[in-house]
This record gives C-alpha cells, sequence and structure tokens, in this order.
C-alpha cells in the first residue's frame, strides 16, 4: 500500500487526537478494545500494531501486550527499534489494516456505531508532527500529511459500515514471519461467533 501526502480542510473532517473526545475510539490509544489473537488477550489495536513490529522476538511481544497503557506499549516499541522486523515500511499499512479489522471483529457493535457516525466525512488523526499516520496543522484551516490511520478507517467504513457487511473472521496476512509468541497468527475470529459455533456443534451432537 502506498501512501501519499494529501490536503485537508479542517472544517470538513471528522477529526481526533484526544481519547477522552467523541471520536477518540477511532485512536489505537483508546481504552475498552481488547482483542483476542491465538488466545492471547491484548489490551489495544496499539499493542497489537506495536507487537507485530518484532515476530522473532517473543520477549519483546510479551513486554508491550504486558502494558495496560497504549502509550507505554508504543514507547517500549520504540526501546527496540534495531529489532523491528526489516521489511516494516513495506508492510506496516497492510498490517495496520489487519488490526483494525480485528477491532471491529471483536467489538462491533461498539466501533461499528462510531464509524457509522462519521457519515461520509473525511477521517483524520490530529499530531503535533506526525506527517505519516496523522495531519498536522498547516494554517488557514489546513491539515496536511499522509493521514495512513484515517484513511484506513475510511477503508474499512467503506468496505464493512456503509455495506453493513460484518466481520465474523480475520484472516492472517500473506507475508513471511507474521507471528505472535513464536507461533504463525492463526486466522482470528469475533468470540461470540466462535462460541455460538460451539453451541450449535453441540446441539447437532447432543
Amino acid at each position: 500500500m502506498k501512501v501519499s501526502e494529501r490536503i485537508y480542510n479542517s472544517s470538513e473532517v471528522i477529526a481526533f487526537k484526544s481519547t477522552k473526545e467523541e471520536f477518540g475510539g477511532l485512536s489505537n490509544m483508546a481504552p475498552g478494545y481488547s482483542l483476542r489473537v491465538n488466545d492471547v488477550i491484548i489490551p489495544s489495536a496499539e499493542a497489537l500494531y506495536q507487537a507485530c513490529r518484532f515476530p522473532l522476538f517473543p520477549h519483546i511481544q510479551e513486554e508491550i501486550i504486558n502494558q495496560n497503557s497504549p502509550m507505554t506499549a508504543k514507547m517500549i516499541s520504540r526501546k527496540y527499534n534495531d529489532h523491528t522486523r526489516q521489511d516494516w515500511e513495506e508492510v506496516k499499512y497492510d498490517i495496520m489494516y489487519w488490526v483494525l479489522k480485528v477491532k471491529l471483529s471483536q467489538n462491533s457493535e461498539k466501533f461499528s456505531n462510531l464509524l457509522r457516525k462519521t457519515r461520509d466525512n473525511a477521517i483524520v488523526e490530529l499530531s503535533h508532527k506526525d506527517k505519516d499516520w496523522a495531519v498536522v496543522p498547516d494554517g488557514n484551516n489546513t491539515l496536511k500529511g499522509k493521514n495512513a490511520l484515517g484513511r484506513l478507517l475510511m477503508q474499512l467504513r467503506s468496505e464493512y459500515i456503509h455495506k453493513n457487511n460484518t466481520i465474523d473472521c480475520v484472516f492472517p496476512i500473506n507475508i513471511n514471519g507474521f507471528m505472535l509468541y513464536g507461533s504463525e497468527i492463526e486466522t482470528v475470529c469475533n468470540p461470540e461467533m466462535e462460541f455460538k459455533n460451539k453451541f450449535l456443534f453441540d446441539l447437532d451432537y447432543a
């Protein structure tokens, strides 16, 4: 995925910066959106994304995932920058979109309702300096940056929310070394769907 810089009018966008704001749940730092991958409970989308940087270092992944604070998880990740997978810049956007799909699958009602409230407006993450994942003020009500996270959220909204498509399961990305705690990441399914399928299976064989 190639992402180029764009310009936005601040009066025409849905913007988020703090997780306490109306649309703060769109942030990877937002609390209350825990995830489960390979039977590992992960407290935030940010922790999962950062853990994916270090597929060959389970102890680093564990240190990141064990943090209650998403910001602390991000700061620990920076401490190990020299251990980042070599193709990170080529795969990071694909990994982020996978993380967002997992977040939607496992927090369907809350996250889909929030995305639905953005209607068809452009979604942007505001920052003072990050022009990759977010945008920065550029004067005269102008915001400038690649806004990669906002654009991935808009893609998610287009593919699933506007089309009323649900995500029961999210398949792993087809990249080398897509691993968690030393094991290949498996297909991730909504725990409620897994329970429903097990219940129906048990009824069939009762």
